[in-house]
């Protein structure tokens, strides 16, 4: 059965040291691995990390932070070069923690989370962004690879990022790199803005999906919004997918006026419940997929 996961961020921002008795709390709610925000220099002990996660049993993969700052897609060398160096460190962190993939949005060009709209270029420039993005994930898949890590490049909707929106426009991406070490990740909170049918998708990315985010719509516990998971579960199980499915259920519970659902926000309640049930929840549609199959 496929690993089921949940995202750090569902507890604490950023996760530290205090936060590793979670690690066992998570393993009780029916979790196989964290997904852990690749730590800032100074956030984390790694070998600490690496010792408290197997004390758990509890394995990891790792989610990449980028920012304009360090953005493989920029047209300034300094931003993409810190870009390229920053997979580079995610991958020494992956390697150190006993991970062996880090997703998320590696080519850069955050939007809302940057706080800046998307602009409209040139046919030139967004042809030089492609090329920028190949070249930085070639250079930083050789050293991933070093490492026997695999970096999982992850499409955004369209109000978080204006280069990677869609599992076609990442197929184009990874067909340019052409690496093994730089696969795909696909979250279904995306994909309901972006794709026709989530499913469709899916296979699409076919063999290249290595890392699966599990999602609702809404970012609530799943079962609870408009995912139609058993075609999810069916799409997945067709195209032999085995690896890591991970939750990020934390919208949290708060409908007041003028709430910003964009920023995230510390739990207030005990969610240990809903977290259980939805483990519970994620792994009762893999295995009904395989009994229907």
């Amino acid at each position: 059965m496929n690993p089921v996961g949940l995202i750090s961020m569902q507890y604490a921002r950023p996760f530290t040291a205090e936060h590793f008795p979670l690690f066992s709390e998570m393993r009780s709610l029916g979790y196989n691995f964290v997904e852990l925000l690749v730590p800032e220099p100074g956030e984390l002990d790694l070998k600490e990390a690496r010792h408290a996660l197997e004390a758990a049993e509890l394995g990891v993969v790792l989610a990449a932070r980028v920012n304009l700052q360090r953005n493989l897609s920029a047209d300034d060398p300094a931003a993409h070069r810190a870009g390229i160096d920053y997979l580079k460190y995610a991958a020494d962190c992956a390697a150190a923690l006993g991970a062996t993939v880090v997703g998320g949005p590696l080519t850069g060009n955050p939007l809302v989370f940057a706080g800046r709209p998307p602009q409209p270029v040139s046919e030139q420039e967004r042809h030089a962004r492609k090329t920028r993005c190949v070249a930085g994930l070639k250079e930083a898949g050789d050293y991933a690879a070093s490492l026997g890590v695999v970096l999982a490049v992850e499409p955004l909707n369209r109000f978080e990022s204006d280069v990677l929106c869609t599992t076609q426009q990442a197929i184009e991406l990874l067909d340019a790199v052409d690496h093994p070490a730089v696969q795909l990740m696909l979250d279904t909170f995306h994909m309901h803005m972006e794709e026709a049918s989530i499913a469709e998708a899916i296979r699409l990315g076919g063999k290249r999906v290595v890392h699966f985010q599990a999602n609702e719509n809404h970012r609530g516990f799943p079962g609870t919004g408009a995912t139609d998971w058993v075609d999810v579960f069916r799409a997945l199980h067709e195209i032999g997918y085995g690896g890591p499915i991970s939750l990020e259920p934390f919208r949290r519970d708060d409908d007041r006026f003028g709430v910003p659902f964009a920023q995230w926000r510390a739990p207030h309640e005990d969610e240990n419940e809903r977290l259980a049930a939805s483990a519970q929840f994620i792994k009762s549609h893999i295995l009904l997929t395989e009994y229907r199959r």
